[in-house]
């Protein structure tokens, strides 16, 4: 069959169709080798020198990223943080940058201190409103513009297509953290990004079982180049079996994404209401902010994530995680246990995470179960 008539759900359960040639397997071997071997004539005919930069076992994960984010390319980092931070570090000293006011903590700690003290001017706006982008560029200074879309921990949303068109005006990219929304949700580089970003630690892996980052590009240019420099002269590279437990989760993807979706809006329409709670927060309520664009960019759901406000304040809600049994007490979100985590806490002074918020990632387990445990452990909470 013609792979562009094939579903994503197919090809990312068959990693593509690949078959090792060599062996027939329908699995890929764990290439282990951090060297390779040069011909007689000095050259590298094989195409590869040593593995920080071109390690074989990346090759099949970043086909099946690329293809799914509908990319060019991809590339695979060592860790979430890495794959973010390399995009800012292929800036330049003086380069003016946009983020948002709510977006994964401890990327906006490097930003407020590592980047700065590098010489990248950062500036962070109320990312889900137009006009506040538009009135932040600076045309022929700003060089990115930084999205998390839905945004940890208060799950807003930005629209996509109009912040590239906006960035895209004054001269600057568009980068996109969609580690929440999947390529199974929303597809920002159709939207008009330039770079989607993931913790592939989280969705894409989905079994809370390795650390990992990576990067899509809608173009192979100047600046993907320096991208790649960055990964391998910084050395933020991904180990071989890493790798191929990565490809081993993005075969499940679709499975696992909408499952956690259905039970996700299940747990937030069962709750939106709900006595000993003051606050739903998820794209997939009506009256959420950005409802009607979450809408239009994500597709077959909103998402596995969603945070609740504990009537009662911050000890309401550290109370209800105490006395949670289901529900795993634990940084992280994206797999297939669900967890629960009193954010504020977490992050720290200067957190936009309400002090009664728990965040909840929603995992595979069934939501009857996950509604039950919440209520009883809210009930326990207030006495």
């Amino acid at each position: 069959m013609d792979p562009k008539t094939v579903r994503p759900e197919t090809l990312s359960a068959q990693a593509l169709g690949w078959i090792d040639e060599a062996t027939r397997a329908i699995t890929p071997p764990v290439h282990v080798s951090s060297t390779y071997l040069r011909d007689a004539d000095n050259g590298f005919r094989s195409g590869r020198i040593y593995a920080r930069a071109d390690n074989p076992a990346y090759d099949q994960a970043e086909a099946v990223l690329a293809h799914l984010e509908q990319g060019s390319r991809a590339m695979l980092f060592a860790s979430g943080m890495a794959a973010a931070t390399a995009v800012f570090q292929a800036l330049d000293p003086g380069d003016h940058v946009l983020a948002p006011r709510v977006m994964y903590w401890s990327l906006r700690n490097w930003l407020m201190t590592f980047a700065t003290r590098w010489g990248l001017q950062v500036e962070f706006i109320d990312m889900t409103s137009p006009q506040a982008v538009q009135a932040a560029v600076r045309p022929g200074r700003t060089r990115l513009v930084w999205v998390e879309t839905p945004a940890n921990p208060l799950w807003t949303v930005t629209d996509i297509a109009a912040t590239a068109a906006i960035a895209h005006a004054a001269g600057a990219r568009l980068a996109v953290d969609s580690t929440v929304a999947t390529p199974v949700l929303t597809r920002p580089l159709a939207l008009g990004a330039d770079i989607v970003m993931h913790a592939a630690t989280k969705y894409l892996n989905g079994h809370s079982d390795l650390v990992a980052g990576a990067l899509v590009t809608r173009e192979q240019d100047d600046y993907w180049t320096r991208l790649r420099a960055v990964r391998a002269q910084v050395g933020g590279t991904l180990g071989s079996f890493e790798a191929w437990l990565l490809l081993r989760g993005m075969r499940t993807l679709h499975l696992r994404v909408r499952a956690a979706c259905a039970a996700a809006e299940r747990i937030a329409r069962h709750f939106d209401g709900h006595p000993l709670v003051a606050e739903v927060l998820y794209p997939g309520l009506p009256q959420a902010q950005g409802h009607a664009v979450a809408a239009s960019q994500m597709e077959g759901g909103f998402g596995g994530m969603l945070s609740i406000r504990a009537r009662g304040g911050e000890a309401a809600a550290i109370g209800t995680a105490a006395h949670t049994a289901l529900w795993k007490r634990a940084t992280s979100l994206g797999g297939v246990e669900s967890l629960i985590e009193h954010r504020a806490s977490i992050e720290g002074a200067g957190t936009p995470a309400p002090t009664d918020l728990l965040r909840l990632s929603v995992g595979i387990e069934h939501a009857d179960d996950l509604i039950a445990d919440l209520e009883q452990a809210l009930r326990l909470a207030h006495g």
